[in-house]
């Protein structure tokens, strides 16, 4: 490609001036700041020893260089040792040449690694909301990205189907449910079991309110109240296997996964492995046993295991409970174990909160204390809430948005929106339908992908629908109308095969929509190293805003000479082609017409 091109040249530049060795890699470029000329800018400042020069005049010499010996670099300046480079018309076209006739454009070949990426992690007691969105189409889009920058990747989903808060749910539909089924109401059977969760809590909260107005203190109220000791015992039970506990349980859970799998398909999202806690919670006892031999941890009078990381920064941790009983970061740590012999990975990305930050830091630092190779390439990608217009969510109070809702109100935003702008082209129910929900799950996707994943956010359905702006539906549509041009052209029998050299002169426009296709393997590459899908978002919508300026200022059909002609047409295709692909990484559908 060009920028390696640019690059082997200056490091001929520096062997056959200054007989300097600089190996391509380690060479850098940078794109020309808007004020200055040049396409791409090469900093003097670190060769200076080199060169034994002042940053201008060693910024001329490689510059006089490379317009004598490369027949690309068509004139440059020199700006207080920035090396600004212009490329020549010609040579631009000959890139875009390569990329529109290239088959492996934007795939970087296989690495040979495996990486694991868990994310979703609901629990059985309740729908996924709009938080659960944020982490499923990061952890998707994640995945996405790091297959196609050459990992092998696993997509797993930990499910949380076991606790008290589960028995909270069970609880309240054994006391009230009055055998009512999903079918029976009506609704999913998340939805269902989600009722009685916020049932439950409705009640705890009543019955902690009478004891505390009969005198009782409201510390000891929260821990007396009927409800949760009935939770506890029934808790207790399911530990114990209580048949009928199980038998209640498994039929709650199997209403859970039947509405999970109904959201999942919804938002396009799969998973190539799903484990549950209630298979892995007993895990890590052995690791517990084996930090013990090692002096990695130790014990209390009571019995109980902990970890001293106070030399890393953090606290003591209680990785075992004096009875023996496992506590989250004995589970975390087996599982971890677990996973890495299901799928010896070199990366693993846990797609959670950053309300988790520090028991991840633990967990990995517990990791890497037993000696596990693999944990320097534990990565905890930790993300910010999600807030709606109206304020924060809460499950047990049945203020959540639900995922369902949100997915269908989307939907209906994009309906009411695509027929308000006269987007349909003649198109039947079932394509219209589809289009609408190609729309509505791209612009709730897009918007909650393009914030860098650390910043906490602000969802707004209505801003994140619109056809202009920093959205999804921009890029889908600037997408539809490169389509409805390859279209035309094909009907006009107008190839997209054409000879650089009979291009000739070309507008700035189209020189910088080819230098921004030039980038997108490298942004696809700094998402991946930063497990940042919204690096990728920036470029497909700076790709698209691109085409956009393009497509005003460069009539397309209105050209007369056939070779300038079918250069568009290429050009037209070749971003077309670059926002599919990077949209789809970002697990969004583009439609070919609208």
């Amino acid at each position: 490609m060009l920028e390696t091109e640019i690059k082997r040249a200056i490091s001929g530049a520096l062997k056959s001036l200054f007989d300097h060795s600089a190996q391509v890699d380690d060479i850098s470029l940078q794109p020309t700041r808007k004020e200055f000329e040049g396409n791409y800018t090469f900093v003097t400042f670190p060769y200076l020893k080199i060169t034994k020069s002042n940053p201008e005049q060693s910024g001329k010499m490689i510059g006089d260089w490379l317009s004598e010996n490369t027949d690309f670099v068509s004139r440059y300046n020199v700006v207080k040792g920035f090396l600004n480079l212009t490329i020549s018309h010609l040579r631009w076209a000959m890139t875009l040449q390569e990329i529109s006739e290239g088959k492996n454009f934007g795939a970087m070949p296989a690495n040979g690694k495996k990486v694991m990426v868990e994310f979703s992690s609901p629990n059985t007691n309740k729908p996924l909301h709009l938080g659960h969105l944020r982490n499923n189409f990061l952890g998707d889009a994640t995945s996405r990205i790091l297959w196609a920058s050459g990992y092998e990747v696993m997509k797993v989903n930990l499910v949380n189907d076991r606790g008290i808060h589960i028995c909270k749910s069970m609880l309240a539909y054994q006391k009230y449910g009055s055998g009512e089924t999903p079918e029976q109401a009506g609704i999913k059977g998340d939805h269902l079991v989600g009722k009685y969760y916020v049932k439950f809590d409705q009640e705890y909260k009543r019955e902690i309110e009478e004891l505390v107005k009969s005198g009782v203190d409201p510390e000891k109220a929260k821990k007396e109240a009927p409800s949760i000791l009935e939770a506890q015992e029934m808790l207790k039970k399911w530990e114990e296997q209580d048949q009928g506990t199980v038998a209640l349980w498994e039929k709650l859970n199997g209403w859970v996964y039947e509405g999970f799998d109904q959201t999942y398909a919804t938002m396009g999202i799969h998973f190539d492995n799903m484990y549950q806690e209630s298979q892995t919670y007993l895990l890590g006892k052995d690791l517990v046993d084996e930090g013990l031999k090692k002096n990695i941890f130790f014990k209390k009078e009571d019995g109980s295991v902990w970890v001293d990381l106070t030399d890393e920064g953090m606290d003591e941790k209680l990785v075992l409970r004096g009875d023996g009983t496992a506590v989250y970061m004995t589970q975390d740590m087996g599982t971890c174990e677990m996973k890495h012999d299901d799928f010896p990975f070199e990366k693993s990305v846990y797609v959670v909160g950053n309300e988790q930050d520090y028991h991840f830091k633990v967990l990995f630092s517990i990791m890497k204390k037993l000696g596990r190779e693999y944990s320097d390439g534990l990565y905890h990608l930790s993300y910010g809430m999600v807030d709606l217009p109206s304020g924060k969510m809460k499950s047990r109070e049945g203020t959540v948005v639900d995922a369902d809702d949100l997915l269908q109100e989307m939907f209906d935003t994009a309906e009411k929106h695509t027929i308000e702008l006269g987007k349909i082209e003649d198109m039947d129910n079932e394509e219209s339908n589809a289009l609408y929900k190609m729309l509505g799950l791209g612009a709730l996707k897009y918007f909650l992908l393009k914030v860098d994943p650390k910043k906490r956010m602000l969802f707004n359905p209505q801003e994140s629908i619109e056809f202009q702006g920093h959205t999804g539906p921009f890029i889908q549509y600037t997408h539809a109308r490169i389509s409805a041009i390859v279209r035309r052209a094909k009907t006009l029998e107008i190839t997209s095969s054409f000879d650089p050299a009979k291009v000739g002169s070309l507008n700035q426009r189209e020189i910088d929509l080819i230098y921004r296709l030039t980038t997108y393997e490298h942004a696809l590459n700094e998402s991946a190293e930063d497990y940042s899908p919204s690096i990728l978002a920036q470029y497909v919508y700076d790709l698209a805003k691109d085409y956009n300026g393009f497509y005003q200022e460069v009539p397309i059909f209105k050209e007369d000479n056939k070779h300038i002609l079918s250069f568009r047409i290429a050009l037209s295709n070749s971003t077309a082609r670059a926002l599919k692909m990077g949209m789809n990484l970002l697990g969004i559908d583009v439609p070919e017409r609208m």
